[in-house]
C-alpha cells in the first residue's frame, strides 16, 4: 500500500459527524443474515430448479449453500478485521488495486438497482392479488416512499423494519416445515405422501447429472446448479452491515457461522420434507414444493371464534402474504447495502462526494435519494419494455452476481497474503484457507462453463462485455477520483 491510498474514515472530531453509526444490534444483524437467506427463491424459486433435477435438487442446494457458506467465511473475515463502510469494494481497493475496489463496489450498487426493480414489481403484482383494481404503478410507488423514508430515517429503524420481516419469514417457513412433519408422521398427508417420495420415479437423480431431452433442453443435476446458486444472493449483506453493527468482532463472526445451519435448515431441511410430502413429478416451473403442500390441505378445517374455518380459503392468502414479504423485505435491504456501497465509493474517490454526505441521523442521505432515482427509473423502465428486453436486464444481475462472488474469493487470497507479510493473526479467520478459495473458484467457473453448455450464453457472454464498460468510466473518471473530506 502507499502513502497516497485514500482514507477511508475521517479522523478529526469534526469529521466524527460523518461517520455511520454503529446502530446495529446483535438481533438486527443475525435476523438481517437469515433474511439473506431466505427469500423468493425458496418459496416461489425452487420450482425450475425441481423440474430439471427432481429429488437430487435438494443435493444441489446443499452443494451450493456450502460454497456460500465458505464465501461468506471469506468476507467474515475481512469485515471483522476492518468493519468498513463500503465491504469488500474496500477490500478489493486496498488489496488488488483502484480498478478493483472501483469496479466491485459499482458493479455491486449496479446489481441491486437492478434486483430493487425486480422486486418493486413484484410488490406490485402481489398487491394486485387482493386489490386488483389498484394499478401495478401505485403500489410499486407506495413501498418504493415507505421503504425509502424508513431507511432515510436511521440506520437502527431500517434495522428493525428488516428484523421483523425476516422474523415472518422465519416463523413461516418453520411452521411449513413443522406441519409438513406432521402431516408425515401421523399419515395426514394423505397415501401420496411418503419419505419414498425421495427415490421413487426414477431414483434420487431421476435425470442423471447432465443429458439432453427429447426437445434438446440440459436436464439433470448439474443443469440446475446455476438456478439453485442464485438463490444464495444477498447473503453478502453481512458484509454491508459490518460500519454500522454494534461490537462487530462478536455479531459478525455468529451471524457468518450460522449462515451453514440456516441453509442446512431452510433449504436442504425443508425440500426433504416437502418432496417427501408430494411426488417431485407433481412440481411445475411455476410452482414449488410449498404449493403442493398446501394444495394438499384442502380437506383439513378448524374453529376459531365459533366460526368455521376452511384451509383452502388461507392458502393463496397465506402465499401471497408470505412472498409480498418476502419482496418487500429484498427491496428494503436494497435500499441498506446500495446506499453503503455508494457512501464506500465516495469514501475511496471512486464515486462524487457528495455521496459521503450523512443526515443529523448518521444517515447516507444523498447516497439513498440517488439510488432510488435509479430504482424509480427502472420502475418505468420495467413498464414500457417488452418482455425480452426485461430478460436482457435480469440476465446482467446473474453476471453481476457472478463477478461479485469470484472478487470476493480473489481479494481475500491478496488479503491473507497481505496480513501474513504484516504478520498479523486474524481475529475471525476463514474456514479451510486456502482450499476454501480454490474450491470457490472452480465452482464458480464450473457454473460459468455449465451456463454455457446448457443454454445460458447470454450472462455469460456479457460478464467481459460489462468489465470492459467498467473499465472505460474507471479511465475517464480517475483523473478526478479525490477522497471525500
Amino acid at each position: 500500500m502507499t502513502s497516497s491510498e485514500p482514507t477511508l474514515e475521517p479522523t478529526t472530531e469534526k469529521a466524527n459527524d460523518q461517520k455511520l453509526k454503529r446502530g446495529l444490534q446483535n438481533r438486527h444483524i443475525q435476523l438481517i443474515a437469515l433474511g439473506g437467506a431466505i427469500g423468493t427463491g425458496l418459496f416461489l424459486g425452487i420450482g425450475p430448479a425441481a423440474v430439471v433435477a427432481g429429488p437430487s435438487v435438494i443435493l444441489g442446494y446443499a452443494l451450493a449453500g456450502i460454497i456460500a457458506f465458505f464465501i461468506m467465511r471469506q468476507l467474515g473475515e475481512m469485515v471483522v478485521e476492518e468493519p468498513v463502510s463500503g465491504s469488500f469494494s474496500h477490500f478489493a481497493y486496498k488489496y488488488w488495486g483502484t480498478f478493483a475496489g472501483f469496479a466491485s463496489g459499482w458493479n455491486y450498487w449496479v446489481l441491486y438497482i437492478l434486483v430493487s426493480m425486480s422486486e418493486l414489481t413484484a410488490i406490485g403484482i402481489y398487491v394486485h392479488f387482493w386489490w386488483p383494481e389498484i394499478p401495478l404503478w401505485v403500489s410499486s410507488l407506495f413501498f418504493f416512499v415507505a421503504i425509502n423514508a424508513l431507511n432515510l430515517s436511521s440506520v437502527k429503524v431500517y434495522g428493525e423494519a428488516e428484523f421483523w420481516f425476516s422474523i415472518i419469514k422465519v416463523v413461516a417457513i418453520i411452521a411449513m416445515i413443522c406441519f409438513g412433519v406432521y402431516l408425515l408422521i401421523s399419515g395426514s398427508g394423505g397415501p401420496q405422501a411418503s419419505v419414498a417420495n425421495l427415490w421413487n420415479d426414477g431414483g434420487f437423480f431421476p435425470k442423471g447429472l447432465l443429458h439432453k431431452d427429447a426437445q434438446g433442453k440440459y436436464e439433470g443435476l448439474f443443469s440446475a446448479i446455476a438456478l439453485i446458486m442464485f438463490s444464495f444472493g444477498g447473503l453478502e449483506l453481512i458484509g454491508i452491515t459490518a460500519a454500522e453493527a454494534d461490537k462487530p468482532e462478536k455479531t459478525i463472526p455468529k451471524a457468518t457461522n450460522q449462515v451453514i445451519y440456516r441453509i442446512l435448515i431452510f433449504y436442504v431441511g425443508a425440500l426433504i420434507i416437502l418432496f417427501s410430502l408430494s411426488p417431485w413429478k407433481n412440481i411445475t416451473t411455476d410452482s414449488s414444493p410449498f404449493v403442493t403442500v398446501f394444495e394438499s390441505l384442502k380437506g383439513f378445517q378448524f374453529s376459531l371464534f365459533g366460526k368455521t374455518i376452511y384451509f383452502t380459503s388461507l392458502i393463496a392468502n397465506v402465499l401471497n402474504l408470505i412472498v409480498l414479504t418476502a419482496a418487500v423485505s429484498v427491496y428494503n435491504s436494497c435500499v441498506f447495502s446500495n446506499s453503503r456501497m455508494l457512501y464506500g465509493l465516495a469514501k475511496q474517490g471512486n464515486a462524487p462526494s457528495f455521496l459521503s454526505k450523512l443526515n443529523h441521523n448518521h444517515v447516507p442521505v444523498n447516497a439513498i435519494l440517488i439510488s432510488g432515482l435509479f430504482a424509480a427509473i427502472c420502475i418505468v423502465v420495467n413498464k414500457l419494455m417488452h418482455e425480452k428486453a426485461l430478460e436482457t436486464l435480469m440476465s446482467l444481475v446473474v453476471s453481476s452476481l457472478m463477478i461479485n462472488w469470484l472478487m470476493i474469493c480473489v481479494v481475500h487470497l491478496k488479503f491473507r497474503k497481505e496480513k501474513k507479510i504484516e504478520q498479523v493473526h486474524t481475529k475471525f479467520p476463514s474456514f479451510l484457507y486456502p482450499l476454501s478459495n480454490l474450491i470457490c473458484l472452480v465452482f464458480l467457473a464450473g457454473i460459468l462453463i455449465l451456463m454455457w453448455i446448457t443454454g445460458m450464453k447470454l450472462p455469460v457472454a456479457l460478464i467481459p462485455g460489462w468489465i470492459v464498460f467498467l473499465f472505460a468510466c474507471y479511465f475517464i473518471s480517475k483523473n478526478n477520483r479525490q477522497p471525500a473530506a
